[in-house]
């Protein structure tokens, strides 16, 4: 097969790649504004100075953590219903979605520590002199520390949305058709063994070419705020 054969090929199974490509970028954007949410609670919980609260926040962090995401995959895929009941009305749970759940977790727990790490980064002495001028604990952590730890979250925060897109094409296994299962897909189809290398490549180019630019700036915005 000469070259510009396989490039043709290669591009004419282009658009429906990018289909399931499209669908690996919603689950990442779902799964980060679900994860960063329940990630705020989780890490705010671990600085809690009540132990109840203080005790399952940390060890929901440390097991949603460090479990593999595979497994909590297989586990949202497989025990989440398929369907739900709200007001008589059935509402389908397509594979994409549990995935997006599964995903959540691991993303919940590591913005956990992103949180709990930026609020004990900001010197003690700010909370003694907020103290001192008669702040509450909850009114200092919501008016003075949590304000500073923004500009500290938001680079540790866009290379885990990196982290999380790239990890995506795991639920290729519980069958979700994403863009690395439609690229299985279309090499089969082609049964041609020439295209498999190309076909791959463009795959790795697509994922290259969202994320790098979401690392360069997360690094200039680690350089910038570094420096104040």
């Amino acid at each position: 097969m000469n070259t510009t054969s396989l490039i043709y090929k290669v591009s004419e199974w282009m658009p429906f790649v990018l289909e399931g490509f499209a669908l690996n970028i919603l689950m990442s954007i779902l799964a980060i504004v679900i994860g960063s949410t329940a990630g705020t609670f989780l890490g705010l919980g671990q600085l809690s100075s009540t132990a109840v609260v203080a005790g399952p926040s940390k060890l929901a962090t440390q097991l949603f953590r460090n479990a593999p995401w595979l497994v909590l995959l297989f586990y949202c895929i497989f025990l989440m219903p398929y369907e739900i009941r709200i007001g008589g009305q059935s509402f389908i749970l397509p594979s994409w979605l549990r995935a997006t759940i599964g995903f959540s977790f691991p993303v919940a727990a590591n913005f956990s520590e992103i949180v709990r790490g930026s609020v004990n980064s900001v010197p003690r002495g700010q909370w003694e002199a907020a103290e001192a001028l008669g702040y509450s604990r909850r009114e200092t952590l919501f008016r003075i520390i949590l304000p500073q730890c923004v500009t500290r979250m938001i680079p540790p925060w866009m290379n885990l949305y990196a982290l999380l897109l790239t990890a995506t094409p795991l639920s290729m296994i519980v069958g979700v058709e994403e863009a690395l299962g439609r690229t299985r897909a279309a090499v089969q189809a082609q049964a041609e063994t020439a295209t498999l290398i190309p076909m791959y490549f463009a795959l790795l180019a697509m994922f290259f070419v969202y994320t790098w630019p979401i690392n360069r700036l997360s690094h200039a915005l680690e350089r910038r705020f570094r420096t104040k």
